[in-house]
């Protein structure tokens, strides 16, 4: 991984337009999903990231045929898969060091009948359990044993080669989890029913491609999914939406530096309550067509719940707010007026960064691993410039962020994490008036 570092001179109002690339969570999921049929996929708006071009790294030396068609336009074709590779040692390793791998296990268990899980790599950001997809595939009539040496389950189908379809009910609406059973379930025999599954719109624009295939699935955008078993899936062509991550980032970009951007195509429909979230805190932003135009403001007043009690913003399963975000809301609030309490639900570990921000003087009360009190400043004075290290994806932005709106010029180290989920980001918000630099 790339750790380079960036260099941003802070206070630097921003001004322009700025397109959103694809949805990095989708993209792992649908790249992966190109395992399910020997018929070429064409997969366009995908992301050129770390994280997504390892995965694909990974495919091609499983043997699956990629093609770069043109800027984040790939086809994929999985005719001739090595299958004594994916039982390798080298196959397990490098699953290992990537998250996104976990994604090719139900395609793998579902077409050749095993498949490796290593535990799984990524982002330091607490616990990531593997209990759904796991007993997913338990479910669906899979055997699976540990293996201390290479520290990893080896799953394989029953003897006659065919997934069994199942009703299921998830102990929790993990969406990778949901993904690799909806895969899984693609080409098994009979019905699957999945209820609590995750219904968050990467899970929709995989169930529309999986359609698009040739898989019978019902339910989609809800959280109970009936998936019809066939015995072979086929080509197609899909897109992915704009990650709604950076979207979210790039209207905390705007308020923190009192800027006035316009955000392009940003797939409305599919930001759930993202926007609204946003003006809870306070930021004025207007829908125009597919865009979002947020004007610069120099105060935004955080709201109050209607009883008058402190507003509180806590990540939720889809249709709730999205955990990816809750950091960069986090560092938005430190220049509203008003408090807000930040509530980390899903996972435990993300809060740790506000130590940097309380540095960079931020007035921020961490109350435990989950939950933080922040009083804004009300831009009465700006966090100043630090040395600071991005932790994991969403972490890293949302410091940059507040490097960008800091006095003086900030350090930012292991700017790999970041690479990982935004492509090209110092590039494209220089573009707008930012001044990084990576070294």
């Amino acid at each position: 991984m790339d750790n380079s570092t960036f260099i941003v001179e802070g206070g630097h109002e921003l001004h322009g337009e700025i397109i959103p690339q694809g949805a990095k969570n989708e993209a792992l999921e649908v790249i992966s999903a190109v395992l399910l049929t020997k018929e070429e996929v064409i997969i366009s708006n995908v992301p050129e990231i770390l994280d997504v071009k390892n995965l694909i790294s990974l495919l091609e030396s499983m043997g699956v045929k990629v093609k770069r068609l043109g800027h984040g336009e790939y086809g994929f074709k999985a005719d001739d898969i090595d299958t004594e590779y994916i039982e390798s040692e080298d196959f397990v390793k490098k699953c290992a060091s990537l998250r996104g791998s976990v994604l090719v296990v139900g395609p793998l268990l579902a077409r050749f009948g095993k498949a490796w899980f290593p535990k799984p790599g990524g982002d330091r950001i607490g616990r990531r359990r593997v209990d759904t997809h796991i007993q997913g595939m338990i479910n669906l009539g899979a055997s699976h044993r540990y293996d201390d040496k290479r520290k990893a389950f080896y799953l394989e189908a029953p003897a006659s080669g065919h997934l069994q379809g199942t009703y299921m009910l998830l102990d929790e609406a993990s969406v990778t989890g949901t993904a690799n059973i909806l895969m899984a379930a693609a080409l098994a025999e009979g019905k699957t029913v999945i209820y609590n599954a995750a219904c968050e719109p990467y899970i929709q624009q995989l169930s529309r491609m999986l359609k698009a295939m040739g898989a019978g699935i019902e339910g989609i955008g809800s959280n109970l999914l009936t998936i019809t078993g066939v015995d072979a899936l086929y080509g197609a062509a899909h897109k992915i939406l704009p990650d709604m991550i950076e979207v979210g980032s790039f209207i905390g970009m705007a308020a923190l530096t009192r800027s006035s951007i316009t955000i392009k195509d940003v797939s409305w429909k599919n930001l759930g309550i993202i926007p609204e979230s946003f003006r809870r805190l306070g930021v004025h932003l207007e829908q125009r067509g597919d865009d979002i135009f947020i004007p610069a403001q120099e105060s935004y007043t955080i709201d109050s719940f209607m009883d008058g009690s402190i507003m509180t913003i806590a990540d939720a399963p889809w249709p709730g707010l999205t955990p990816d975000l809750l950091s960069v809301m986090l560092v938005v609030a430190t220049q509203c007026k008003g408090s807000v309490l930040i509530h980390q639900k899903m996972f435990e570990s993300r809060l740790f960064f506000v130590d940097k921000l309380i540095e960079m003087g931020a007035q921020i009360i961490l109350c435990d691993p989950h939950r933080a009190v922040v009083i804004g400043h009300d831009h009465r004075f700006r966090l100043k410039a630090g040395n600071l290290l991005s932790p994991d994806i969403r972490a890293g932005i949302a410091l940059l962020l507040a490097a960008m709106s800091a006095k003086g010029t900030s350090t930012i180290s292991n700017v790999g994490q970041i690479d990982r989920g935004y492509e090209n980001i110092e590039h494209r918000l220089n573009a707008l008036g930012a001044k990084i630099t990576r070294r």
